[in-house]
């Protein structure tokens, strides 16, 4: 099927991960990288063709993946441990817990296809957990960037970073929403649009449709502030406090489940300072079924008119 005429370019994150990494282990060579058998799906061909003394694949062993991204930060090296998502952060929070976060190593963890990404695989490849594991870890900040070009920016803020981190990737296309010259900052939010209505905040694979749906309820002479909320900690607990008391309402939208994600962080800043209305979409405490990243997130209320949607039911209860 042709994309309409005027449908903005896809891009995939993961090439803007690959061609960044690769850039900056031309210029450092302590940049190394570490995967779970998962070159393919990592995008990590070049950096491997490159450098090939500086790929270290372990082979399916989630758990000794991470082990081994410690022990090269140790030796003084920069890794970026990469794997899918599910598999990289639930079998392996142990060692994340104890050899990343804890010892507070210079490891970079990158889970790649997150969320719904590999949605015909079913809901054991599914990762719409990782939000919730890895925020409750002290010294790692969790990020989830909106597009390529704040994939790129990420990851060279990583690289600078003295400290863990878990960078969630998507392999579902996504259009630009930042500016080239758009530099990383963490714990710190994006605002997309003004609006004085209600706000609208997402990261990664949602943002853009959240920018959709404010423009559908801009149509309905509604008016939707819109915020990307790439680091999901440390949270950006002003923009938010400044949403709530200037729109007074607030819909969050994860590819993740409802439990302890994006829109559990956004609650618990809210309640404390400035409570609100406040509705939060995802994944229902459900395992998803299996079907198209594209099909479940419409399935599940995240589709831009759903999102609209609820967005202006929640702004009769302000």
């Amino acid at each position: 099927m042709n994309a309409p005429v005027n449908s903005p370019k896809l891009y995939d994150c993961r090439d803007a991960f690959a061609a960044t990494l690769e850039r900056l282990a031309a210029e450092d060579e302590t940049v190394v990288a570490v995967c779970n058998d998962s070159v393919g799906s990592s995008k990590l061909g070049g950096f491997k063709s490159r450098f090939p003394a500086r790929l270290v694949n372990v082979g399916i062993a989630e758990q000794n993946m991470v082990g081994v991204g410690a022990g090269l930060a140790n030796g003084g090296r920069i890794p970026f441990v990469c794997g899918a998502s599910p598999f990289l952060t639930g079998r392996s929070l142990e060692q994340i817990k104890a050899d990343i976060s804890y010892s507070n190593a210079n490891v970079k963890l990158v889970g790649i296809s997150s969320g719904m990404a590999y949605g015909e695989l079913g809901p054991t490849h599914h990762s719409i957990e990782d939000f919730a594991w890895t925020r409750v870890l002290p010294n790692l900040p969790v990020i989830a960037p909106c597009d390529r070009i704040e994939t790129a920016a990420a990851i060279e803020w990583a690289a600078k970073y003295e400290g863990p981190c878990f960078l969630r990737l998507s392999r579902v296309g996504v259009p630009d929403l930042l500016p080239e010259s758009h530099k990383f900052e963490l714990g710190k939010a994006n605002l997309l649009r003004e609006g004085s209505d209600v706000t609208l905040i997402a990261n990664g694979t949602l943002t853009h449709r959240m920018v959709k749906a404010a423009e559908i309820l801009a149509e309905r002479n509604i008016s939707a502030r819109v915020l990307n909320l790439a680091t999901v900690r440390p949270i950006d607990e002003a923009a938010i406090i400044e949403a709530a008391r200037e729109t007074g309402a607030i819909v969050t939208a994860e590819e993740h489940s409802v439990f302890g994600g994006l829109g559990s962080a956004v609650a618990e800043v809210v309640v404390d300072y400035a409570p609100v209305p406040m509705k939060r979409l995802g994944v229902p405490g459900i395992y998803a079924p299996t079907g198209s990243a594209e099909f479940l997130l419409d399935e599940f209320g995240m589709s831009p008119v759903a999102i609209a949607d609820a967005a202006q039911a929640l702004i009769k209860r302000k």
